[in-house]
């Protein structure tokens, strides 16, 4: 048995709002009670007294979560400044959920992700399907984790194969600090993830909608994320070939191959050192990948998201999906403007039947680029997936 609610509120109050949405859970919940949780919530609300409302209507929840760039449900659709919240009831004979958190995560991903592993599968007997993790992006210095280096340390601790599927914390664009919950926790620096183990059935779909453009190039000399060289010469230089003088920026992104593959993520430019020539990244470029310039259409973009929908849905192990959670890029959300309606529009057109949704723009994605693949941290991306027994 699984059963997934979503309650959502856009009251600016916090108090009002987590009322809002756990009379909505409430219900459709009806006499059933939930065995875990996500909550995804705008920075400017008031956490602790959120996540502990929750505790208090439904004690001990293993709840994880984090602060967002705006809100998706299918109650609401698209919000920005609001609170949305998804439960799962299973049965635990078929069904199981566990949640874990690990701490420090900028300084030792991978020992943040063996302890949230731990703590997660200390209930769990049998095998996982699914990891949902929701890391800090921001923390109170200002500085910023390594959404590549989380993954690292997830795929060490669950294996290369296992489906990794989440986002990092958002703050509103103001790139200073992002919160993350654990149970009645509210945290920084800190990697909650969600464990799915035994019979349950997920899938997923990945599209970003920008177009790859010229030749594949190589990145001939990169550290982290800062690129040096493309095709031996100056890294700006590769940019000035498609953009002249313009500064490289969100708009054209780098589409990195997977080997000698057709299938690519994505790096945004953030900054560039005109000095040497070098171009700093949003996350890690590897050395010697195969890259290629991106060009946008609005209309594409916007696109990607049924794109991502319709991959995942046509993946889907079993007859009907039972719930579906959204992870889909801020800067995504910043160059759509008003029309960032529109992806989630775009997927409820899709259903047969109104599925319990819920969703965040993030600061990073993670998710498998193909079935049975390893998962991959992308940018300016539209992650799907969708979770069911049926």
């Amino acid at each position: 048995m699984l059963k997934v609610v979503v309650g959502h509120s856009d009251d600016p109050d916090s108090q009002s709002a987590i009322a809002d949405v756990l009379k909505q859970c409430c219900a459709d919940l009806g006499e059933v009670k939930p065995n875990a949780g996500i909550l995804f919530a705008a920075i400017d609300f008031e956490h602790q007294l959120i996540v502990e409302e929750i505790n208090r209507v439904f004690p001990g929840l293993d709840l994880i979560g984090c602060t967002t760039d705006g809100e998706v449900s299918s109650v609401l659709g698209f919000q920005q400044d609001s609170l949305t919240l998804m439960l799962f009831a299973v049965d635990g004979d078929r069904i199981q959920i566990g949640v874990g958190v690990g701490l420090g995560v900028k300084e030792n991903p991978l020992l943040a992700a063996e302890k949230a592993v731990s703590i997660a599968t200390q209930k769990l007997d049998k095998p996982v399907k699914l990891c949902i993790p929701l890391p800090a992006s921001y923390i109170a210095d200002g500085s910023t984790t390594s959404g590549e280096d989380i993954l690292q340390g997830l795929k060490a601790v669950l294996g290369e194969n296992l489906p990794i599927v989440g986002g990092t914390a958002g703050d509103q664009f103001r790139f200073q600090k992002t919160y993350q919950f654990y149970r009645t926790e509210v945290l920084t620096d800190a990697l909650p993830i969600l464990l799915l183990a035994g019979d349950i059935h997920c899938s997923f779909g990945v599209d970003c909608g920008w177009q790859p453009i010229g030749n594949r190039s190589v990145v001939t000399k990169s550290q982290g994320n800062i690129v040096y060289e493309i095709d031996g010469k100056p890294a700006i230089e590769f940019y000035h070939k498609y953009l002249g003088d313009r500064a490289p920026n969100a708009e054209h992104p780098l589409a990195v191959y997977i080997e000698d593959s057709d299938r690519y993520y994505m790096r945004v430019p953030n900054k560039t050192d005109l000095e040497i020539g070098s171009i700093h990244f949003l996350a890690e470029v590897p050395q010697q990948s195969m890259i290629r310039m991106t060009s946008i259409s609005r209309d594409e973009v916007i696109g990607a998201a049924k794109t991502a929908w319709q991959i995942a849905f046509n993946d889907y192990p079993g007859k009907e999906p039972q719930a579906v959670l959204i992870f889909s890029c801020c800067c995504r959300r910043w160059l759509l403007g008003t029309r960032t309606q529109e992806e989630y529009q775009l997927i409820q057109s899709s259903f047969r039947e109104k599925v319990p949704t819920c969703g965040f723009y993030t600061y990073g994605e993670f998710a498998p680029l193909a079935l049975a693949g390893e998962s991959y941290f992308h940018q300016e991306t539209f992650v799907t997936l969708l979770i069911g027994t049926k």
